[in-house]
């Protein structure tokens, strides 16, 4: 913990790396826990498609208002309230997450790059265009697996969530500006993320690559490629903090 703790405190430009381990502790499962309720005999990988939305719309829109409701219920834990007490120490801090919810922007942290896109942010089907305004929170008390989803006044196309789903490319702009902070950085913190999903696994290379150290937080060990990485092993909410924490509050390192 010393020893991450103190790349940080030397760095100017940081880039915080989440994945669905860091909101993980604020009980919004990740895909490798069994799903409950009313969901627990479906298979997310089978509702995150274009095709299945095609196939049955209403299914899959009630599975995303499922999750929004789940994430309208978490709170950021203290990890998430690190990372964003971390900007306040004048340091340039950018935020790079995999992750859909916005317990980053909730804790305090902003101009968050959201690779995967956000579940707040709906988009039409036919068109790909975000509507002027929506309002999702009506639909919260449903408990049905199905719900029709609303449509685009303009096309009358229906609205899918602003997400990126399985066998669809990254926005460009976003993968853009999430490269060069990748480059542009000191350190980078990889916290809670698989390194299995690609193209998103590869910042953290991609910061390796242009001489920045890397350290890793995750339940289970990291392999490392580089003398320029470090693993902590541990829970995000438990991590994040010890190692930030000497930083915007100074006093002993854990």
């Amino acid at each position: 913990m010393k020893a991450a703790a103190e790349l940080i405190a030397g760095a100017k430009r940081i880039v915080v790396f989440t994945g669905a381990g860091i909101s993980a502790d604020s009980g919004i499962p990740t895909f490798r826990d069994p799903l409950t309720s009313i969901w627990a005999h479906y298979d997310p990988e089978k509702l995150e498609t274009a095709n299945a939305f095609r196939e049955n719309a209403a299914l899959v829109w009630g599975w995303y208002l499922w999750r929004r409701a789940l994430v309208a219920q978490a709170s950021p834990n203290a990890a998430h309230l690190a990372v964003a007490q971390l900007a306040q120490t004048g340091r340039e801090v950018t935020v790079v997450t995999q992750n859909i919810d916005d317990l980053h922007e909730r804790a305090g942290s902003s101009g968050v790059i959201h690779l995967h896109g956000a579940l707040d942010l709906p988009k039409c089907f036919a068109c790909h265009r975000t509507p002027a305004s929506v309002s999702l929170d009506h639909q919260f008390v449903s408990e049905g697996l199905s719900v029709e989803p609303p449509r685009r006044p303009r096309c009358n196309g229906k609205l899918r969530p602003g997400v990126v789903w399985f066998g669809e490319d990254l926005p460009t702009a976003v993968w853009k500006r999430a490269v060069q902070a990748a480059q542009g950085c000191d350190v980078l913190l990889s916290i809670g993320t698989s390194g299995v999903v690609f193209p998103a696994a590869e910042i953290p290379r991609i910061a390796l690559k242009s001489g920045a150290r890397v350290v890793h937080i995750n339940t289970t060990e990291t392999p490392l490629e580089s003398p320029l990485e470090m693993s902590l092993v541990g829970r995000a909410a438990i991590c994040v903090p010890a190692i930030v924490s000497p930083i915007a509050m100074p006093g002993e390192v854990v």
